[in-house]
């Protein structure tokens, strides 16, 4: 079949349709129609990320533990508890007609091809997995337990626990606005500041480094339409960054807090005493007194363990993912798409078929979750700058800590709308900082990543999407002034301490990768992270986390991934200490947000200057720290080599494998975020990185940390790694005639 698709370059119009592939091995679908596309999607996922979608499938449904082991059980737990399957078939009988046919489409290519797929992938044989078979709910899912710990409301614990221990005062006293963890840039530069007097709009997510990457670059091409993007591998059509030719999008997180925990008391009405059995129903306290809690019990199967059963009870506010009617108290959990049963899918076809600025935001009137920053421009001069998702209206104590359920005046009064869209003024800049989306979060990004790409985009009024590279790889690290303040004013150190001093304040603060004052400083600040968190204001807070470390990354990973990694940082819960719904601490996969140590290396800036801890002597801190990184004599190694990238991987393709390291940190533009305090090397960083060019398409840029293949031992698994530590872009390619069609006849769909 011959199809004319109206695309952009010029050149093959009429062109057979199948799989393209440039020299990245990135692919370029045609088919007939929307939904033979979306079945040639689902194929494509399935050929080249077979065991990456299979392992989000497993995610989704709580049944990693059956193939990873015994650490993956606590993520099954929470997906279990959570209730993540269930909301996700909710939301997919809730989705349009139309909507539901097309991700139909889709479910069914995956299903074509998983197979051949899985036959590729060596995972499945190392594990003795076999492919599974997908429903047309799955992809739901996956949107769903790739973002439900994304807004973070494991943090309401930790505020909990730091009121408990040093008083309500200090609630704000790790608040990542000074400074933060790591979060996504994304810009918009007009046609008055570029060389072509069109837009461009460039960025980078900052997501945990994963391999295979969590997004995939693709192109989607049928008459309708023909947009080059972002795909998540697993989901159909491109949400986050996308090009139609005629208008371009990206987004990045609002950091807006629409996810509330529930204090909960519990009983059990009858019958049985313990999570096993049968017979006893459970109730839950609510603002009008006793109300009945729905309950069921499953069981997680575990390679190599004996089989887990969990208590699975949801009541009016959500599902109970902490404790359960057997402690004084559990915790609910509410999230849109669960109260909605909607997570904005009607959002991803439409996307796809826009052609305006205008188009794009009535496509994100209906998104749900996760909440964005939105920017998008259109060859017609149109802009566009907003926030898009859904967000509660409840009472300001919501977004803090727990509430308790029992107390009336914390349900939901309907939602924030319309959500504020700010003009833009020849340049937008989104980093997570507090912009406009501040009226709906707790905690935002530092300033510093925001100022600094505006600073940077100022400085032309001639940018082109090659320069934009500029901007990417920035590593100026604007947090560090205060620690270097405080060791500028030491005096009466050791002679080497002094020459440290001396070399430190003399230093650019770019965490260059050949840098060896980037690791001198690096050093330094680790010290002091560590004799903060040692000290007794905060030593109440050690005792949170259970012992243990990620290998070599970042310990908030554990939570991202199967929930298996302990974070460092902290000894067994002390039994006073411990809240009565953990039975001895929290669940496992909430413990990377009880951490002390890296919690005081994001907070360090703040900690550095706050008024709330008048016992702790930091110049005394910063001396210690700077005496016993000068005593320790060696010379540092570049920052390039010891900064080194420790991804994600299901199942390890060598666990001795030596990543190669980058330049940045974790509040650079580059943001590649260590743990200060805990571990020099990053799990997350730029996931990808693009440039729109609304004057030409064909001039658009874009890179993954890897490579188009999820397939180990494949030409294109890894090609892209040298590229993205450098901070090149490869081209987005448009001219079909520049792209090699894979031989056969592409299969279809069944009839819709």
């Amino acid at each position: 079949m011959r199809i004319d698709d109206g695309s952009d370059d010029g050149a093959t119009r009429g062109a057979a349709a199948g799989v393209y592939r440039d020299d990245w091995g990135i692919p370029h679908l045609r088919a007939g129609d929307p939904r033979s596309l979306a079945f040639a999607q689902g194929r494509n996922a399935a050929l080249d990320r077979a065991w990456q979608i299979e392992v989000e499938r497993h995610r989704v449904q709580g049944t990693t533990a059956a193939f990873l082991g015994p650490e993956a059980v606590a993520w099954d737990t929470f997906a279990r508890q959570a209730r993540l399957a269930d909301t996700a078939r909710r939301c997919f009988h809730r989705l349009a007609p139309a909507t539901r046919d097309w991700v139909t489409a889709y479910v069914d290519g995956v299903n074509d091809a998983l197979p051949e797929g899985a036959r590729r992938a060596p995972q499945f044989a190392t594990t003795g997995t076999a492919a599974g078979r997908w429903q047309p709910w799955t992809p739901l899912g996956l949107w769903l337990s790739t973002h439900i710990l994304f807004a973070g409301f494991p943090t309401k614990l930790w505020r909990e626990e730091v009121a408990r221990r040093l008083g309500d005062h200090a609630i704000g006293l790790f608040a990542t606005d000074g400074p933060a963890t790591s979060g996504s840039n994304g810009w918009l530069v007009t046609g008055e500041r570029t060389a072509t007097a069109a837009p461009l709009i460039a960025g980078d997510p900052h997501r945990f480094i994963e391999d295979p990457g969590v997004y995939q670059q693709i192109r989607l091409a049928c008459p309708e339409y023909d947009v080059v993007g972002l795909a998540v591998p697993g989901v159909p059509g491109i949400a986050h960054f996308g090009h139609t030719g005629g208008v371009a999008w990206a987004i990045t997180n609002a950091m807006a807090d629409y996810q509330d925990l529930y204090r909960e008391r519990l009983r059990r009405d009858t019958g049985g005493t313990g999570a096993g059995s049968a017979a006893a129903g459970v109730s839950a306290l609510g603002p009008d007194g006793w109300r009945p809690a729905t309950r069921h019990t499953e069981t997680i199967e575990v390679a190599g363990a004996d089989p887990v059963v969990v208590e699975v009870i949801e009541t009016e506010r959500g599902p109970v993912v902490i404790g359960g009617p057997d402690q004084d108290e559990a915790i609910s959990l509410r999230y849109p798409p669960r109260v909605r049963e909607d997570l904005g899918f009607d959002a991803l076809p439409a996307l796809l078929s826009a052609t305006t600025v205008a188009d794009v935001d009535r496509a994100f009137d209906r998104w749900v979750e996760p909440v964005n920053v939105v920017q998008a421009a259109d060859t017609e001069g149109g802009l566009l700058h907003r926030v898009a998702g859904y967000v509660p209206r409840r009472h300001p104590d919501n977004r803090l800590r727990a509430v308790p359920a029992w107390e009336p005046g914390h349900d939901w009064q309907g939602a924030h709308e319309p959500l504020p869209h700010p003009a833009v003024d020849g340049i937008a800049v989104m980093a997570n900082e507090r912009g406009p989306a501040a009226p709906y979060g707790v905690e935002f990004a530092p300033p510093h990543r925001a100022a600094r790409i505006r600073e940077l985009l100022e400085e032309s009024a001639e940018w082109t999407a090659p320069g934009m590279a500029k901007v990417h790889t920035d590593t100026r690290l604007d947090s560090a002034r205060p620690l270097l303040a405080i060791l500028a004013s030491l005096d009466g150190l050791s002679p080497a301490a002094a020459a440290l001093r001396d070399r430190l304040t003399r230093w650019d603060r770019r965490m260059a990768a050949g840098s060896t004052d980037a690791t001198r400083y690096a050093a330094v600040r680790a010290a002091v992270v560590r004799r903060l968190a040692a000290h007794p204001a905060l030593a109440t807070l050690t005792g949170l986390t259970r012992a243990g470390a990620r290998p070599g990354g970042d310990p908030a990973a554990g939570a991202r991934r199967a929930g298996a990694v302990r974070p460092p940082g902290g000894a067994p819960p002390a039994p006073d200490a411990a809240q009565p719904w953990a039975g001895g601490g929290y669940p496992e996969v909430f413990l990377p947000w009880l951490a002390l140590a890296p919690r005081v290396g994001y907070a360090l800036e703040g900690l550095l200057t706050t008024a709330l801890l008048p016992d702790i002597d930091r110049a005394g801190t910063v001396r210690a720290a700077v005496e016993e990184v000068a005593a320790a004599g060696a010379p540092p190694a570049p920052w390039g080599w010891v900064h080194r990238v420790a991804p994600w991987q299901a199942v390890p393709s060598d666990p001795a494998e030596d990543w190669p390291g980058a330049a940045g940190d974790h509040d650079c533009v580059l943001s590649t975020s260590s743990v200060p305090g805990v571990t020099d090397r990053f799990a997350r960083g730029p996931a990808a990185r693009y440039v729109w060019d609304l004057a030409d398409r064909a001039g658009s840029r874009w890179v993954v940390p890897f490579g188009a293949s999820g397939v180990p031992g494949d030409a294109h698994h890894r090609d892209q790694l040298p590229l993205w530590l450098r901070g090149d872009l490869v081209p987005v390619v448009t001219d079909w005639d520049r792209l090699t069609r894979e031989p056969g006849d592409p299969p279809g769909p069944a009839a819709g």
